[in-house]
């Protein structure tokens, strides 16, 4: 069994994540690691060639910082950022919930299966978090969203999704359900526009935002939309008081929020990366992630103040870094619950 290298329970995270330039550590980049408003890193394809390069670079990040807490976003079919040397090609959701209406019970069984798969490969290689289910309903109408989302449906979305996160749970990762309250209505793609979603907020509860509700204490995090939705609030959700209020307040969530990356066309309406990261906190983030700009991460470290790195936030924060060993890649291929979800994986996979 691999002992993690992020054993510092008593380390106190900022509310910081940021990325990392190449597949090995600059010394700019060890700088902003050692920042003591950094609490988190998350990882890109760019930062990735092969598993030993990868368990290389996670293991000089919490040599770093011990503690910090290493995320990817890695769902499953057009996202996934490692896809070779050994790692398994992960379908798109859409697949489990065309499974579903074929077969409810064979598809709640490889949803748990598609998490265990995610997350025993990363956790062998030093990451620690997927930002992963996502909980938008598809409506056939988002680009960005498209196959990413389970089903239309919110019942089927929240049960597919309690069984993925069982899976994560199983190789002992936390989850992060996305993007509250809703993405999949709108066509705009928040990386380069600002999505307006022109309904009230009670068809939103009812239906897109219902996962959220349904799923309770089975998630561990949440990622508010850079999506405004005007009827309820002119800020976007990320940036929304009343709505990490009704996240927090009427939906007793009491996990992590996680602001979607600052960098991004949706967060622009705040103003400076500075601007955008004192609104989210302000609202209800406990974290904020500055991605693919390194720039504006250092104009965020620098102009943030340690004010902004709460003890509550950053305890929330910690709770989702892995506790205890894991297997190194080789001794996984010989688990014999990893051989049996894997083999449901690549069988999804090719039908």
């Amino acid at each position: 069994m691999k002992k993690n290298a992020q054993g510092a329970a008593n380390v106190r995270l900022g509310p910081v994540m940021l990325d990392v330039v190449g597949t090995a550590l600059d010394d700019d980049d060890i700088r902003r690691i050692r920042h003591p408003l950094t609490g988190g890193v998350i990882l890109f394809a760019r930062n990735y060639t092969d598993r030993a390069q990868l368990v290389a670079l996670t293991e000089a990040i919490h040599a770093a910082r011990p503690g910090v807490l290493i995320a990817v976003d890695h769902e499953g079919g057009r996202v996934q950022r490692f896809r070779s040397d050994g790692f398994t090609r992960l379908p798109a959701m859409r697949k489990l919930g065309a499974l579903w209406d074929r077969d409810v019970l064979a598809a709640v069984r490889a949803a748990t299966d598609v998490g265990f798969v995610l997350a025993a490969e990363l956790r062998a290689c030093g990451v620690d978090m997927s930002f992963t289910p996502v909980l938008d309903l598809d409506y056939g109408e988002s680009g960005v969203i498209g196959d990413r989302a389970f089903h239309r449906d919110p019942r089927v979305v929240t049960l597919l999704a309690k069984s993925l996160n069982h899976g994560l749970a199983l190789a002992g990762m936390a989850n992060c359900g996305k993007h509250f309250p809703g993405h999949g209505f709108v066509k705009a793609d928040s990386h380069v526009e600002i999505p307006v979603d022109d309904r009230g907020l009670e068809e939103i509860l009812a239906d897109d935002a219902a996962p959220y509700r349904w799923s309770g204490i089975g998630l561990s995090a949440v990622m508010p939309a850079h999506v405004i939705y005007p009827k309820v609030d002119r800020n976007p959700a990320g940036f929304s008081k009343k709505w990490l209020t009704i996240l927090r307040r009427d939906m007793e969530f009491r996990g992590v929020i996680f602001s979607d990356d600052l960098s991004m066309e949706g967060a622009s309406v705040a103003g400076s990366v500075v601007d955008g990261a004192r609104a989210a906190l302000g609202a209800g983030c406990d974290m904020v992630l500055v991605c693919n700009a390194p720039d504006k991460a250092d104009q965020l470290l620098d102009g943030l103040g340690e004010e902004a790195a709460g003890a509550e936030s950053a305890a929330r924060v910690a709770s989702l870094v892995p506790r205890g060993a894991f297997p190194d890649w080789n001794k996984l291929q010989d688990d014999t619950r990893y051989i049996a979800a894997r083999k449901t994986v690549r069988a999804l996979m090719e039908d």
